[in-house]
């Protein structure tokens, strides 16, 4: 598991405010450009190298600080110390940092094309799997960011990310940056995480796809196909009607739409009527994703009420994927191990998890289909994963 924010050592002025870096390893990239990156000097520990005057921060192995420059040249910059967990950044990342909370965020990395955009903490639901669980905090200044992150990303960025809290809460300030998105990144995907209750309303769903972006796609969960259970997983009366009317609403204005179901205890038992509906009802929505349970944030104090073994409702999962492949329907299984999962649904699988938080159990080292299985998130490997755990070897993994 990458780190991708925490505190870090900080030399330097506490009057500075928080900024978005470039990271170069340039030292001789030209005075007039260097207030807006931070250059990542790698200089061995010991060597009294000097440090370029002028970029916007400076970032130093904790190893490679030589005593003799900590009173002396550090003084002259921002300097950020950096544990080893940092130690992944490289040339075209871009970084916030805040000298005041000696604060660091990676926000873009540019070998990747898992990079997601975070705008806000805050939600109208409160689901019991939650792995960013919401606070009701003023935190628009993130929306603010994300305008200027959007200007700052190279130009071929495979995709990018929005997600929340809900982003939907902006109102036309979250249609104001998918346009930005598109205006400044015209060759991007745009892939958007909402709850869909926004779009309940006819105004705000047409507004958005007048935004005409060319690759866009937004993810909204429909839990059940029962109300009752869907408004309790997300902890909010009402939500299914908002949620569907949302998902007709933005597939009537020609939004692209994946419909995505968290597999747990409280879904599980209505698994194949909940696709049964989809296929019925929603046939048009563009894709329909399965997906495993993540054990971070309100999954883990809702352990109890939600986990399952995968392997135990393997055959669910195949009667619920045959009853969306057999209507035709672009359906896909997320965070899950090919090992788990019956012959019939490998197809199906998907390597869903971001690279940073993908990992793999040592008895997977042996497995001759890890390269194509999906992993588990680090906190599966942390906290639980299936008991049925099985490398692919020597005929050690029977699918039924």
């Amino acid at each position: 598991m990458l780190k991708l924010r925490g505190h870090v050592s900080y030399l330097g002025s506490r009057d500075q405010v928080p900024k978005l870096l470039h990271i170069t390893e340039n030292r001789e990239l030209p005075r007039a450009l260097r207030d807006r990156y931070a250059l990542l000097d790698r200089q061995e520990a010991g060597r009294l190298v000097s440090i370029p005057e002028g970029f916007g921060a400076v970032l130093v192995r904790r190893t490679g600080i030589p005593q003799a420059l900590e009173e002396a040249e550090y003084q002259k910059n921002e300097v950020y110390i950096l544990p080893d967990d940092y130690d992944y950044l490289a040339e075209g990342d871009i970084v916030r940092l805040s000298p005041r909370t000696k604060h660091m965020s990676v926000v873009f990395r540019r070998g990747t094309p898992n990079n997601s955009i975070l705008l806000t903490e805050r939600c109208n639901n409160y689901c019991l799997m939650c792995s960013q669980p919401p606070k009701n905090n003023n935190d628009d200044w993130l929306l603010d960011e994300a305008f200027d992150l959007v200007r700052m990303l190279p130009n071929d960025t495979e995709n990018i990310g929005l997600t929340g809290g809900e982003p939907t809460i902006y109102g036309d300030g979250f249609i104001s940056l998918v346009a930005a998105v598109k205006a400044n990144l015209p060759n991007t995907s745009l892939d958007v995480l909402s709850n869909g209750r926004s779009f309940a309303n006819e105004d705000f769903a047409r507004k958005l796809a007048a935004v005409d972006h060319p690759n866009f796609q937004i993810g909204i969960p429909l839990y059940s196909d029962d109300p009752v259970t869907h408004d309790y997983v997300v902890q909010a009366k009402g939500a299914y009607d908002e949620t569907l009317q949302g998902i007709l609403n933005l597939k009537r204005f020609g939004v692209r739409v994946e419909v995505r179901i968290v597999i747990h205890k409280q879904t599980l038992p209505r698994l194949v009527q909940t696709c049964e509906f989809i296929s019925r009802n929603l046939l048009f929505v563009d894709h329909v994703a399965l997906m495993g349970l993540e054990i971070t944030g309100f999954t883990r104090a809702n352990l109890d009420a939600l986990w399952v073994d995968p392997f135990s409702y393997r055959d669910v999962l195949s009667q619920a994927v045959n009853v969306l492949r057999t209507a035709g329907m672009n359906v896909s299984v997320y965070n899950h191990q090919l090992c788990v999962v019956n012959k019939d649904v490998e197809k199906e699988c998907r390597k869903a998890i971001s690279d940073w938080k993908n990992e793999y159990l040592p008895a997977c080292d042996s497995c001759t289909e890890k390269a194509k299985c999906g992993g588990f998130f680090s906190t599966q490997i942390l906290y639980k994963h299936s008991d049925y755990i099985k490398p692919f070897n020597s005929g050690s993994v029977v699918h039924s």
